[in-house]
């Protein structure tokens, strides 16, 4: 059972996402600035990186998906590869986000020792911090029990992780297929400890379950009430008029898909946003 935050604390993450899935529909857009992307928008000159180029093709992107779209995901890693220049262009591409009511998962799949996971849970997730978002993905391979600082620190802000079950990557899969003890696969286990986390504290903990793998291989519901970020739409392979067929009775399902539609360039970007959002609304 599940209960509202104190008096005084901030709503959940679950009811932030629930609402903003129900006015804005479940599409997220990741914010991947690939080499061929920049290139292409003209944000990457032939000499290499171009600073003012990747915070303005990430700033292009919140400007285009506000209004529009529940939730806003930038890829950590296409970022760092630009160094102390791609950390402040993030920073402001998810001061723009949070200034135009977009919720934002940043996509870093941080993982580690208790300590290090509660350092990292500081960076993305306490409030004020330059590098803020609503969400954060994480790696339980370490032990999802590692993650309980980080966990508790996203709860007090009415902020989540979103933790990886079943990705689509086929190296994944005989470590996430395993059996543990019990007979449950790894992915099970790992979705089972979010989805207990939840019904404790109410916060709307995700999983990750990638859209182009089958979950029965991985022994995972296919009627989850855990939320479930579902990357692999659009380039990858996965359709999005066909996310209530692969994730039928979930709850709760962000489609993400970036490449799909960042390719259509800056000047086609809104259309290529509302073209997504309606092939799901199909």
């Amino acid at each position: 059972m599940t209960t509202a935050p104190p008096v005084g604390q901030p709503a959940t993450f679950l009811a932030r996402l629930t609402a903003s899935v129900a006015e804005h529909g479940p599409l997220c857009v990741g914010i991947d600035p690939h080499p061929a992307l920049l290139e292409a928008w003209g944000a990457r000159s032939s000499a290499g990186a171009d600073a003012a180029g990747l915070e303005r093709f990430g700033r292009t992107v919140v400007e285009s998906a506000a209004g529009r779209v529940a939730v806003v995901k930038p890829q950590v890693a296409l970022f760092e590869a630009h160094g102390s220049a791609g950390f402040a262009a993030l920073e402001r591409v998810l001061a723009d986000a949070r200034a135009a009511g977009l919720l934002v998962i940043a996509d870093a799949k941080r993982g580690d020792i208790g300590s290090t996971n509660d350092g990292y849970a500081a960076a993305w997730l306490t409030p004020g911090s330059p590098l803020e978002g609503d969400a954060l993905t994480v790696s339980p391979y370490l032990g999802v029990g590692a993650l309980d600082g980080a966990f508790a620190t996203a709860e007090r802000a009415g902020k989540a992780l979103f933790v990886l079950a079943a990705t689509s990557n086929p190296e994944a899969a005989a470590l996430q297929g395993a059996r543990v003890a019990d007979g449950r696969t790894v992915a099970a286990a790992v979705a089972d400890t979010v989805a207990a986390r939840n019904a404790r504290t109410g916060a709307g903990h995700g999983i990750v379950v990638g859209a182009t793998v089958d979950r029965a291989d991985f022994g995972l519901s296919t009627d989850a009430a855990t939320p479930v970020l579902a990357p692999g739409f659009g380039a990858q392979g996965a359709s999005l008029a066909s996310l209530r067929t692969l994730f039928p009775d979930d709850a709760l399902v962000l489609a993400s898909a970036s490449r799909s539609i960042l390719q259509a360039g800056p000047d086609g970007l809104v259309a290529a946003i509302d073209a997504a959002g309606a092939a799901l609304a199909r």
